[in-house]
């Protein structure tokens, strides 16, 4: 029996090997030179001015940060208000993308022509020019606080949207309980309702079974236990508002920017994977009885959501790192308390790998579980493919 030629040989890939080299040495060479002239300058490479206190106050914080915290909770303040306005803005982005995706491809003729001037127009201004034209107006357009636009309890001036709020309380963490059953009752109402469905072919009203539950469910443990939750209502008083809650008009304006120039990405994105669907297949679905929204609905959505996911990440990606923006009008973000801190530490070096790696990690964050959900979705539906 003749036995098999040995395997080759596998050759060396030298020019790969020279470049990661030749990239390794460059990278080391660049480490040294700055470590020495670092320590020329008298400045010793290291994070231990984090624990020293940042004397400076931020505009704006969502975490209990005061002036005389250190440099790492100052960080940390501006992390959080950075998570807060990509969440925000993700959810605006979103929600006006399809919306204008709809529409474009809809039978009205006004609406396809506004969604064409909005794509259009936003797609190829910079994002820059956007924010900077919209806080401007703001400013200058809006009244002062003292003659503030009022519609009931909520106001609105050059200063701030000014809102009611339900003023926390110790005793309010009891309501987690009932929280977290309702939810887990709205994910037995959904299931439930998807078994129905295929075994019967009747439809529940899921979204205000869930809806219901998840209000009615705290409110009645609430009352029942007699738990404050006592409604602060902002109140003029002398130069400003107290009471309440409050968004800068530098987060609204940053948040209307990032919310209608990536919707105007988005748009097209849902476009795209809405015209990837076979016509026949919602024409099947109105010669079924479907209406045009419940062909939407439970024919094209399900299949687009499929299609446009993976090129949706790229798009979430952008947004989280486009808030680094807010800098221009002075909203307290990751990147603007980061400024300042280089500018009082004088450690640029410390403070860039820091936030890179802040912003790193959101990004790797956002586009891992969006991945795990294309994942799941390939998984149960199948390819991408229309």
């Amino acid at each position: 029996m003749q036995q098999p030629p040995p395997p080759a040989r596998r050759r060396p890939d030298w020019p790969g090997i020279v470049v990661v080299a030749f990239i390794l040495v460059a990278a080391g060479t660049l480490v040294f030179n700055i470590e020495l002239n670092m320590r020329a300058a008298g400045m010793t490479p290291g994070y231990g001015f984090l624990a020293q206190t940042a004397g400076f106050d931020l505009n704006e914080s969502l975490t209990a940060y005061r002036a005389d915290d250190t440099y790492a909770q100052a960080i940390l303040a501006g992390l959080v208000n950075t998570i807060v306005l990509a969440a925000a803005a993700l959810v605006l982005a979103t929600v006006l993308g399809v919306l204008m995706a709809l529409v474009s491809v809809s039978s009205s003729p006004p609406g396809r022509a506004l969604a064409l001037v909005y794509v259009e127009v936003f797609r190829n201004l910079p994002k820059i020019l956007v924010l900077l034209v919209l806080y401007v107006v703001a400013v200058q357009g809006l009244p002062p606080v003292r003659e503030a636009l009022s519609l009931g309890p909520v106001h609105l001036s050059n200063r701030s949207l000014y809102l009611p709020m339900i003023e926390p309380r110790r005793a309010q963490l009891w309501l987690l309980l009932p929280v977290a059953a309702c939810a887990l009752g709205s994910a037995w109402i959904w299931m439930r309702a998807r078994r129905v469905k295929r075994d019967t072919g009747r439809e529940w009203p899921v979204a205000p079974l869930i809806v219901g539950t998840m209000l009615v469910g705290p409110a009645l443990f609430a009352w029942a236990a007699q738990i404050p939750l006592p409604v602060s209502v902002p109140r003029l008083e002398r130069f400003d508002y107290v009471g309440g809650a409050r968004m800068s008009v530098q987060f609204v304006v940053v948040l209307v920017t990032l919310g209608i120039y990536h919707g105007a990405q988005i748009a097209e994105v849902v476009r795209g994977g809405i015209l990837a669907i076979p016509s026949g297949q919602v024409d099947a679905a109105r010669s079924l009885g479907l209406s045009p929204r419940q062909a939407t609905r439970f024919v094209v959505l399900p299949q687009v959501l499929r299609i446009v996911i993976p090129p949706m990440i790229n798009q979430y990606v952008n947004l989280i790192k486009n808030t680094s923006i807010a800098i221009a009008v002075g909203y307290s973000d990751l990147m603007s308390v980061s400024s300042t801190i280089i500018n009082q530490t004088f450690r640029p070096l410390e403070i860039m790998l820091v936030t890179m790696a802040l912003y790193l990690a959101l990004c790797l964050i956002a586009s891992t579980a969006l991945n795990r959900l294309n994942d799941a979705l390939r998984a149960r539906f199948g390819s991408n493919a229309a």
